[in-house]
């Protein structure tokens, strides 16, 4: 008799699970609360899926041998605590995809920066000639790549959800840019859960695997103190030259790995800002790592074309730049941004707060912001932590008052900025519909 898989999310991770499952003669049924798109409709229907939307049918699912769920999906969860209660695995789209595959996994996460990375490795990879995959957070279902291509290696970007549900699967290079709080309400509001959370990444690697991380990150550099991890490390850092694997040297981004040293000209770097410095150093070692060659890794590094909604400049109007940064979800995404900003700034902020601590933007929205415009159903917070601190301050109830009250405060040379630093559910459907709200309202001035 088959085993029986259940898939609980019928989106691009929960279809790709429910395809792979099928593919290696499992039993499989998807149950999705809510609606499903036409799209995966479709494909469960092309792939003679068994699927049910709008309800979870409790006798179908805890017959389960085991659970693939959808990274937002909370483990506390009533569905979920049931499966708990009666030992019935609960695993990650990511976890179940690995089993089948004999790939080289390279592995990405972070509080931020975890997009940018994982794609500019993607762009560094395919322009070396590697046969790879683009998975995780960004690009196809995993489990839906390794049940249908051949490639022989994958870029995954791996969100702290997906790590919760992973046990067996390992990372043959693991990066972790930075912690910092960030969705702690899926955490009891606990940083060292969600510390943790990210630590995962480490789990079952072996001596010929490669850690690359932030050696700049207090949190990550405290945390491998008390980390037992076979991998070989390899520390990055701008402030930093001594024992390190990648750092900044009379302004030459430099990378030693075994007895090659690689050496490019940061102000070469396609990208701006510090943070993306950080971003390019990881890419370039684990680039390093896979003995890509050296101008291959200078090319990708200096024609990589950056992410939609993160930093992305929309157009001028009136001489006014908008910036739309949509992706920036948490604090430290936003104190990034605002960092990297060279005129005086009209700030876009707010959504669905997860526990944001404001006080560490004070210095730098002091420096550099003249007006902030409150984009959320509860704003409440922002003014307790902005009012008085910026010449202007005020609330909009949607995009297209956002962006004309932002308009109206910005002068020429002056830059209209969308870092939310919260999440976007009040208001949009996602990060994504919201910064292309933005861009669209932008476009109308």
């Amino acid at each position: 008799m088959a085993k029986r898989i259940v898939i609980l999310g019928a989106g691009e991770s929960g279809v790709g699970a429910a395809v792979l499952a099928k593919s290696k003669g499992f039993d499989v049924f998807v149950s999705d609360l809510g609606e499903i798109s036409p799209k995966y409709k479709l494909a469960l229907n092309k792939y003679q899926l068994d699927f049910e939307e709008k309800q979870h049918t409790e006798s179908l699912i805890l017959s389960a041998d085991e659970v693939v769920k959808s990274p937002g999906i909370p483990d506390t969860a009533p569905l979920i605590v049931k499966l708990n209660e009666r030992n019935i695995p609960v695993i990650s789209e990511i976890e179940f995809a690995g089993r089948f595959s004999n790939a080289k996994m390279i592995c990405i996460t972070g509080s931020n920066g975890k997009t940018t990375t994982t794609l500019l490795l993607y762009h560094m990879l395919k322009k070396a000639g590697l046969h790879v995959g683009l998975a995780g957070n960004v690009g196809d279902s995993l489990a839906w790549q390794v049940a249908e291509k051949d490639y022989t290696h994958y870029v995954v970007e791996l969100s702290s959800f997906q790590l919760d549900g992973m046990f067996d699967f390992r990372a043959n290079i693991a990066i972790l840019l930075n912690i910092t709080p960030d969705h702690l309400d899926r955490y009891d509001y606990k940083m060292e859960n969600y510390i943790n959370s990210k630590f995962r990444i480490l789990q079952n690697m072996k001596s010929e695997d490669s850690f690359v991380f932030c050696t700049d990150d207090d949190i990550i550099k405290k945390e491998l103190m008390n980390c037992d991890t076979l991998a070989q490390l390899l520390p990055f850092s701008v402030r930093e030259i001594k024992e390190m694997c990648g750092w900044i040297e009379n302004e030459l981004l430099k990378i030693q790995y075994n007895e090659n040293l690689f050496s490019m000209d940061k102000k070469d770097l396609s990208l701006p800002g510090i943070h993306n410095v950080y971003n390019s150093l990881a890419s370039g070692i684990a680039g390093s790592v896979l003995q890509i060659r050296k101008e291959v890794i200078r090319q990708s590094l200096s024609d990589f074309q950056g992410v939609d909604h993160r930093l992305e400049k929309v157009v001028r109007v009136r001489g006014i730049q908008f910036i739309n940064d949509s992706k920036a979800t948490n604090i430290n995404s936003t104190w990034y941004a605002l960092e990297s900003m060279d005129e005086p700034v009209v700030w876009i902020v707010g959504g669905v707060d997860k526990g944001n601590d404001y006080s560490v933007l004070y210095d730098l929205v002091k420096e550099k912001v003249k007006g902030i415009v409150c984009l959320g159903v509860d704003n409440a917070k922002i003014h307790a932590a902005f009012d008085g601190k910026v010449d202007f301050i005020v609330d909009a109830g949607s995009m297209k008052e956002a962006v004309t009250q932002a308009y109206e405060m910005a002068n020429k040379e002056e830059i209209v900025l969308l870092s939310p630093a919260c999440a976007s559910f009040d208001l949009f459907k996602n990060y994504e519909d919201r910064g292309n709200q933005f861009k669209e309202e932008v476009r109308n001035l």
